[in-house]
């Protein structure tokens, strides 16, 4: 589970006005999956499909797990080089995870998996690799060495995919179009610490989303949203210290070692929650300048930076609607614009 989840969720039901259990006009349901904690929150009188959004992400969960051996990412992985046969959900996943991974540079990589599992985040036995260990292991992370062919793919032995980057964010918008295809007009998905917003507030409002102060203490900023995902990645999501340095699980697919561009975290806004997923890593991959320049070439969302400085780097489109709060209210809010 990611460091910190709890309270960022505590916070949400608060800034969100969550209706809990007991609301009658609520439907509630929770589940571990993942890795993480999840809620699903549906309003209204097709509140019942919350349910069905348990069962789908319980599907998806056994389709795209590292871990689990009955998945098909499992597979693939152990293939040693034979193609395998992709259910459609999963290769549509994977299709556009290589997509952003294209669109970004790199600087996202869904083949990153070998390097971050040396380094003990896939299993808390954290270690600082050697560096001729990372190199050798650098030599197979590269995206373009995974070939799909409709629902085929192939991995070159060694090669190894791990989907955790947009996983969350892809579950989120499937399970967003599931309860619209419902009738659900409202409802709130906090799938560890991706949040999908389905229409605005039952009363109309719109949603708060609590953006959480790297600190760990409380909230950095809040930003109202309607129809819309919010995924935060940062450094103190799942790190360790060795000998006063800590590490963190956002890599750079280019060094091997915890990216540092200054950064402290990364909040992307958009419609589509699994680019979101895949911007909030690949921008902390990039840094505020090169995320800043990627922003203003392709658009389609907006973000919010915290830099290691203290600054707040928040893009036009979202200037209304974001709020520092807590130690971040006074400090420097920039404004990016095209």
């Amino acid at each position: 589970m990611r460091k910190g989840i709890i309270p960022l969720l505590l916070c949400l039901c608060l800034l969100a006005g969550c209706a809990g259990r007991a609301a009658n006009d609520a439907e509630t349901v929770e589940l571990m999956a993942m890795d993480t904690f999840m809620r699903v929150t549906a309003y209204g009188e097709h509140r019942e499909a919350a349910e069905l959004a348990k069962e789908e992400i319980t599907a998806l969960e056994s389709l795209l797990s590292v871990t689990d051996e009955g998945s098909e990412i499992y597979a693939a992985n152990h293939a040693e080089g034979k193609p395998v046969t992709l259910s459609s959900d999963t290769a549509a996943l994977l299709s556009r995870a290589l997509e952003l991974c294209e669109s970004t540079g790199g600087a996202l990589d869904v083949t990153i998996y070998p390097v971050v599992r040396a380094w003990g985040f896939t299993t808390d036995e954290f270690r600082v690799p050697e560096a001729d260990e990372l190199a050798a292991l650098l030599e197979r992370v590269d995206y373009t060495q995974v070939s799909m062919e409709g629902n085929t793919l192939t991995l070159p032995a060694g090669v190894e995919l791990d989907l955790g980057a947009v996983a969350k964010g892809w579950t989120g918008d499937r399970v967003a179009a599931l309860l619209r295809q419902q009738g659900v007009e409202s409802a709130l998905l906090e799938l560890g610490g991706n949040i999908h917003t389905v229409g605005a507030k039952p009363d109309g409002s719109l949603w708060r989303v609590a953006v959480t102060d790297p600190a760990g203490d409380g909230y950095a900023g809040v930003v109202e949203v309607a129809n819309k995902a919010v995924v935060t990645s940062g450094g103190y999501e799942r790190c360790f210290e060795r000998d006063g340095e800590t590490y963190w699980h956002i890599i750079d697919p280019d060094t091997g070692y915890p990216a540092r561009t200054g950064l402290q975290s990364v909040t992307v806004v958009a419609e589509e929650g699994v680019k979101c997923d895949a911007l909030s890593t690949a921008l902390f991959v990039m840094g505020p300048e090169k995320a800043a320049e990627f922003w203003r070439e392709t658009g389609g969302f907006d973000f919010i930076l915290l830099t290691g400085g203290g600054e707040i780097v928040i893009t036009e489109g979202i200037e209304g609607s974001f709020s520092p709060y807590g130690a971040w209210i006074d400090q420097t809010v920039i404004v990016l614009r095209r």
